[in-house]
């Protein structure tokens, strides 16, 4: 049976890419930034879900379910991610792949 979510619900995707022979120094990176992520993305109004993902083929991502357009953009000025993770994940060797996009979900399952 499909998730109940509100019509105004968004989903927020931002991916980038690192060598993978540093799969380890992003692995260590991503647990570092969750510390402090983690607690800060939890206070914003409107969060379903956040899902972190690393492939062993060197892309990261971040997927993110809020309940409208306008709550899935808090992360763009959030300091946590918009300068301390991106500083933390660019000095491990992660480039990130413009743009982030937020879009409007239509269907679920």
């Amino acid at each position: 049976m499909p998730e109940s979510l509100p019509d105004t619900a968004y989903v927020r995707i931002s991916s980038g890419r690192f060598d993978p022979s540093e799969l380890a120094t992003v692995e260590a990176m991503n647990t570092k930034i969750s510390a402090y992520l983690i607690p800060a993305i939890q206070r914003l109004p409107g969060l379903i879900h956040f899902y972190a993902g690393l492939s062993p083929e060197g892309q990261i991502v971040n997927v993110s379910v809020w309940d409208s357009g306008d709550h899935a953009r808090q992360l763009d000025d959030l300091k946590e991610m918009a300068v301390d993770a991106r500083r933390d994940a660019e000095a491990a060797g992660v480039t990130f792949l413009p743009p982030i996009v937020n879009y409007p979900i239509t269907w679920n399952i």
